[in-house]
């Protein structure tokens, strides 16, 4: 069934996404607040600064005004970063007509409430305003979504039909969507995963290999557990696809900007100048900050996050922090602790 789809947030991954609701037949509206961008989508179907390389279909429309582009929605997929999610969802709140669903596929949480960003999102728009709110997320690469490479995600909501929902509007021959109602898990695996990221490509920019690898995202998705279930998260939720998967996916990738991150790092670039030079949002630079604040509140010990954050944010060297980390007192590995 043919669906008008408002995409707000033209970056690469709400575009790739665009570009598989266009592919699949649905009515696309992708909104940003950046004139050039948005007249670059519809002159030359090309958003070369996200995607090189990449024609965007041409049924995609490129809309300035927010209230133009969720006018007739039947969804309103959210892919902005996280600190604009509070301030796009009022936006939305106010000129929205209807009840369209709201599907999120950004990834962090939010600085100071330590919220998930589908409680910032149930918090600004109303019930009467919408349908339920349905999480999109999992191991996904912008880069190779929009050139077809298989991908396997997930679609979350406490309601099983809104899930279906999802997956109906995304399956295809190459874009498979599996629903879950761990909506708690699968926001915090696809959060904590960047934190994570950032350390695995510090590793790889001190020169550490393989060995170091599987130790850090082994190691870290304990970490991750470890948090999510103390917010209510069920614990199988971090061996899917949401959890593990999506922590491959971006601790080994290139392709991953939180990975590029940590390894310049690792090379010993300032975080002011890593972040300068990304041009793009590192999610898991405030995450972590989110993350450490979050932890302490529920007394959850994150021996990772804990060294990520002393780097970021306290100036830490990173060799020396490293080193650090290996020399804590030695623990019993199925407790998790």
């Amino acid at each position: 069934m043919k669906q008008k789809i408002a995409v707000l947030g033209p970056g690469s991954w709400g575009t790739a996404l665009a570009q598989v609701l266009s592919e699949n037949g649905h009515e696309v509206n992708l909104w940003g607040n950046n004139p050039a961008q948005i007249d670059e989508i519809n002159t030359y179907h090309t958003n070369r600064h996200y995607l090189p390389n990449i024609k965007i279909p041409v049924g995609i429309k490129g809309v300035k005004d927010l209230k133009e582009a969720i006018t007739g929605v039947d969804a309103i997929l959210f892919v902005v970063p996280t600190k604009a999610i509070r301030i796009v969802a009022k936006q939305v709140a106010e000129a929205v007509e209807g009840n369209p669903y709201i599907i999120h596929a950004s990834k962090g949480l939010e600085q100071g409430t330590h919220k998930r960003i589908s409680e910032v999102l149930a918090e600004e728009i109303p019930e009467e305003k919408r349908q339920e709110i349905i999480v999109l997320s999992g191991p996904s690469h912008a880069e190779e979504v929009a050139v077809h490479d298989i991908t396997t995600i997930t679609a979350a909501s406490e309601v099983e039909e809104a899930a279906k929902y999802v997956q109906e509007l995304f399956m295809n021959d190459y874009f498979r969507i599996y629903t879950n109602n761990d909506v708690i898990g699968v926001e915090t695996g696809a959060a904590l995963k960047n934190i994570i990221a950032i350390g695995a490509g510090a590793i790889a920019g001190l020169g550490f290999g393989d060995d170091a690898k599987a130790a850090i995202m082994t190691r870290g998705l304990a970490e991750i557990s470890r948090l999510g279930v103390a917010m209510g998260a069920n614990p199988l939720t971090f061996i899917g696809l949401s959890g593990v998967g999506d922590l491959i996916v971006t601790c080994t990738s290139v392709h991953s900007r939180n990975w590029r991150a940590g390894n310049m790092l690792g090379k010993g670039q300032s975080l002011d100048d890593v972040l300068d030079n990304m041009g793009m949002i590192v999610e898991g630079v405030a995450t972590t900050k989110a993350a450490m604040e979050l932890a302490e509140s529920l007394q959850v010990d994150m021996p990772i996050t804990a060294t990520i954050y002393s780097v970021l944010y306290e100036n830490k060297e990173i060799q020396q922090a490293a080193k650090e980390i290996m020399l804590r007192d030695g623990k019993v590995e199925n407790e998790f602790s």
